[in-house]
């Protein structure tokens, strides 16, 4: 009797979708919905009830109103590419597809701003902002596969983030649906604006649980017109940290501060062949831009701050396709990690740079403690890591292991003054930690900003905290 109220109830919301969008844009077999019951991350997965493809405002609006009526769980998705865990589905769910929102919609260089729709893939910004030699400086390592919503909606950092920062530094506003239904514009093209609270900071990196973006509008940069690339080879983790502490203390912010452990320098070599030496426990991989001469200056600086704090060698690329293949080593490395097991768990602490080193050293040992092979890379100059679980999801004894050994990752981050996340986000992955990283405190504010924007709990709900 209760399988049976079920499905007529199911049978019922799939045909009222049907009434909101034409029907072939309505998706509810099972070969269709199993691309969308999971994103990047892994182990993570559930089947929804329907995918919808809206390509209009009005449509989301619809869509958001009938769910909010219905009490049908939305999740809103772009390319899927996430990390924690955000856009996989809830039971009994919708998922809105946003990948046609792909529209560019206005280029205005005389107030560097970019208008675009959500679905456009980041790459594709970076590039249009190239051409017309200004920046997108925001660049996280799925850049070319994820989408600019769901760059938003994560508050996604990137390689440049020591001196660019990350999303929400370029995001100065956008048109977002509540779970009402009601359409809302937050921001303007205003290099200064002050009225009210900033709405800005509640929507970025809320994760799709308080409203789905319709359009983006973003600020853009000059192009620097010079850039240097160096990588740096040590025998210890330690000596790389130090050159960091050493370059920001002269003080040079450069644009990039990237980090590789041995284990990920022999994946990456494996793959990418491109001449890292497997032997060094850290390679460093440095890029400065700027003014021409300045470039050159901090370059030179960097360098010899590298040999001094004990690098076993400086390489400095001599044109721009060398710069381009040492990036490559940095930019590779999950790909390359990818190979080597059948599960790749890729997580994402970050502590204060002072503690790098120590938490390496920490992840390392853990990892010889556990018998498990994890690679460490990620933003040195910001503090980010990425250590990388290179394991097999149907050991379940093993992954056993990998849960234990996070948790001391997470406790011994907050221990040094860290964080669970610097830009992958909380998700579904990390909610059990977030009380414990931000405080409860902090939590139950959450919850209740979540409570005030969508009481019915539709979005994304069981995301980063339960309510």
């Amino acid at each position: 009797m209760i399988i049976s109220l079920f499905m007529s109830d199911l049978t019922k919301k799939i045909g009222q979708l049907g009434g909101i969008l034409p029907t072939d844009r309505v998706l509810t077999s099972a070969e269709d919905l199993i691309p969308y019951s999971f994103d990047g991350t892994a182990t993570l997965s559930q089947r929804p009830m329907a995918v919808v493809l809206a390509t209009t405002t009005d449509e989301v609006s619809r869509l958001l109103r009938w769910a909010n009526e219905t009490r049908t769980p939305l999740i809103a998705r772009g390319s899927g590419t996430g990390l924690a865990g955000g856009s996989v589905p809830t039971a009994g769910s919708v998922v809105l597809c946003m990948s046609r929102f792909d529209k560019v919609l206005e280029l205005d260089r005389r107030n560097l701003t970019l208008m675009v729709e959500p679905g456009v893939m980041t790459q594709k910004i970076f590039d249009l902002a190239d051409g017309a030699g200004l920046i997108y400086p925001p660049d996280p390592g799925s850049m070319k596969i994820s989408t600019i919503g769901g760059n938003v909606s994560s508050n996604s950092g990137g390689l440049r983030g020591l001196k660019y920062g990350v999303t929400k530094d370029y995001v100065m506003g956008f048109e977002i649906v509540l779970p009402s239904g009601e359409v809302v514009w937050v921001g303007n093209k205003c290099v200064k604006d002050v009225a009210g609270y900033s709405l800005r900071e509640v929507f970025i990196g809320s994760e799709g649980t308080l409203g789905v973006f319709t359009k983006i509008l973003l600020c853009l940069l000059p192009k620097p017109a010079a850039k240097k690339t160096l990588l740096a080879v040590y025998g210890k983790m330690e000596q790389a940290a130090e050159t960091v502490s050493a370059i920001i203390a002269h003080p040079i912010i450069p644009c990039t501060l990237e980090f590789l452990d041995r284990t990920t320098i022999g994946c990456v070599e494996d793959f990418a062949k491109v001449g890292l030496p497997r032997e060094a426990e850290a390679v460093l991989l440095m890029e400065t831009d700027g003014h021409p001469a300045v470039v050159a200056e901090e370059a030179e600086i960097m360098a010899r701050l590298a040999k001094k704090q004990g690098a076993i060698d400086v390489r400095v690329a001599a044109t721009a396709e060398e710069s381009l293949r040492l990036a490559a080593a940095r930019r590779s490395a999950f790909s390359a990690l990818a190979r080597v097991a059948p599960t790749t768990i890729l997580e994402d602490v970050t502590v204060p740079r002072s503690e790098l080193a120590g938490m390496v050293a920490f992840i390392q040992a853990l990892g010889k403690r556990h018998n498990l092979k994890i690679g460490v890379f990620g933003h040195m100059g910001d503090g980010n890591l990425h250590p990388t679980f290179l394991t097999n999801e149907k050991n379940t004894e093993e992954m056993h292991r990998v849960e234990l050994a996070f948790e001391e990752i997470v406790t011994e981050t907050v221990r040094r003054g860290g964080t669970i996340t610097g830009e992958h986000g909380v998700g579904l992955a990390k909610k059990k930690f977030l009380s414990q990283s931000v405080g409860g405190v902090n939590v139950e504010i959450m919850r209740g900003i979540k409570r005030l924007f969508d009481p019915n709990l539709i979005l994304n709900p069981g995301k980063m905290f339960d309510c």
